[in-house]
């Protein structure tokens, strides 16, 4: 957990600390991050750290969490179906911005994949479950609300596509940037139209048995 020291500090050099955290951390995760980097790349001595943070398992958490609350603010006004659209385009539109995003934002795709992929089991826990708070709390709405339109069986299993959303996100902010992470679809270096068809592939194998009348893709 931050300090009060943390919360004081001048927004300018938080800032300064903080992407300095998530491009280090996103470069080499937490059991390879240095936190000598972050202090040198943030302009601030390591000791300084420790007066924000209790140790390095709290500074990675925090870093993970506020990267996640940006990506959702920006994320949440596609979180609503409008009038007028389906949900399949809907979610594909969805799905685009969100791919783009990660493009435009190599900080925030980092840091999403070093919440990913961490190989330590209790911080893998400890800073994915408030990111996995977050996908559910956005995505579970949109597909009540697909159900209640009737684009959505009426049996749809939501538990079981929201699992599958939370599996499938992170992998589009990734494997069109990583290679050797898609192994069917082979998204890496897709870009534009291309790389929105391999997605919608992806959606329309997730939620074609759940879709009814006009909303079958």
């Amino acid at each position: 957990m931050q300090r009060a020291t943390w919360t004081n500090l001048d927004e300018v050099r938080r800032q300064r600390v903080l992407n300095a955290a998530m491009a280090e951390f996103g470069r080499n995760g937490y059991s390879g991050g240095s936190l000598n980097v972050i202090a040198r790349e943030a302009g601030v001595a390591k000791g300084s750290l420790f007066q924000y943070f209790n140790d390095k398992f709290d500074f990675f958490s925090y870093v993970a969490e506020q990267c996640s609350l940006r990506i959702y603010e920006v994320m949440l006004p596609l979180l609503t179906v409008p009038a007028g659209r389906t949900f399949t385009e809907h979610l594909g539109t969805t799905v685009d911005f969100w791919m783009d995003y990660m493009a435009e934002h190599p900080l925030e795709r980092g840091v999403t994949a070093a919440t990913t992929m961490e190989l330590d089991p209790q911080v893998r826990l400890a800073v994915r479950e408030p990111v996995h708070r977050l996908y559910v709390q956005g995505l579970r709405p949109i597909l009540v609300q697909a159900v209640e339109r009737g684009e959505l069986a009426p049996d749809a299993d939501i538990d079981a596509l929201v699992s599958l959303l939370v599996l499938l996100l992170p992998h589009l902010a990734l494997a069109p940037f990583e290679p050797g992470l898609d192994a069917g679809l082979e998204l890496f270096g897709h870009t534009g139209d291309d790389r929105s068809a391999a997605a919608r592939r992806l959606i329309h194998v997730v939620f074609a048995p759940s879709l009814v009348g006009v909303g079958r893709a």
